[in-house]
């Protein structure tokens, strides 16, 4: 085993997010227009387009800065073209309840998505767990509705990974403790073929991070982490030294991939299988 410590994402990493999204959008979209008070069918199609065709300049807008990709996944597409329907329909204009806003939406229609597992999901993540490594699952979604998603993935499973979810990842601020390593963080990396800069001061999430080093022993330079969106789930983690694996997928933008594929610590795969092949399993 190369790695003391594993730490996964798992929506659109273990799973299919296009697939299991589908129903989310359907129900987010739905509750948009009732909020909105109007049918928004097509001025969502129109604006869903317009994300999709220009990735580079469409990102999820939080907090006032861009932290994600736009069209990283169904569910931060649908957020990004709901702020642009807000705007449009010149809704929730107070920033204070138009977050507020989004933020229920997200949550009520998560609650509508599918679960669709990637194909080798269950195999992967038995024989990351069989090595003996701590194996944590660290994502933005609820802790309850992943812990489902993982005893749906891993049924009478003597031992599954530690859930740790609400990570906060797309927070930009401090932790509310800041150590040598947060500190030493650049506040923001450029990469090529993307205007804007990518933030990597994430102190919520390094606060997760740093829980779970703790409680393991481990270390960021002996730890592996796979998530689908560099952005958001790895951008912070490469630069504390953390080995990174970017499971890619048709919306992953080339920007994201060229960076992962040239990075002496980095993994780029479109299958699960490539990570037990990091982890020399």
């Amino acid at each position: 085993m190369r790695f003391d410590c594993v730490l996964l994402d798992f929506d659109g990493t273990f799973t299919l997010a296009e697939e299991e999204g589908a129903p989310f959008v359907v129900a987010y979209r739905a509750d948009l227009a009732e909020r909105l008070g109007r049918e928004v069918g097509a001025e969502w199609c129109e604006c869903e387009a317009t994300v999709r065709a220009r990735p580079t300049e469409y990102g999820w807008l939080f907090q006032g800065k861009l932290v994600a990709p736009g069209n990283a996944d169904p569910y931060i597409r649908s957020t990004t073209v709901a702020r642009m329907l807000m705007d449009r329909f010149d809704a929730y204009r107070d920033p204070a309840e138009r977050e507020q806003a989004l933020s229920d939406l997200y949550f009520k229609s998560y609650e509508r998505s599918a679960t669709v597992f990637r194909p080798g999901a269950k195999q992967v993540l038995e024989v990351l767990l069989a090595s003996g490594v701590p194996v944590y699952v660290v994502t933005n979604s609820g802790t309850d509705a992943v812990t489902r998603k993982v005893e749906q993935l891993l049924p009478g499973a003597v031992r599954r990974p530690i859930v740790r979810g609400n990570a906060k990842k797309a927070f930009i601020e401090p932790p509310g403790q800041i150590d040598g390593a947060f500190a030493g963080l650049p506040e923001r990396q450029s990469l090529e073929g993307l205007a804007r800069p990518v933030y990597l001061r994430r102190g919520r999430y390094y606060e997760v991070l740093r829980d779970i080093w703790h409680e393991t022993g481990t270390r960021p330079e002996r730890t592996l982490l796979v998530g689908d969106i560099y952005e958001l789930d790895l951008a912070m983690p490469f630069h504390l030294g953390v080995s990174i694996h970017l499971i890619a997928s048709e919306v992953t933008p080339d920007y994201e991939r060229r960076f992962v594929a040239a990075q002496e610590k980095s993994g780029l795969s479109e299958s699960l299988d490539a990570v037990l092949e990091r982890v020399g399993l």
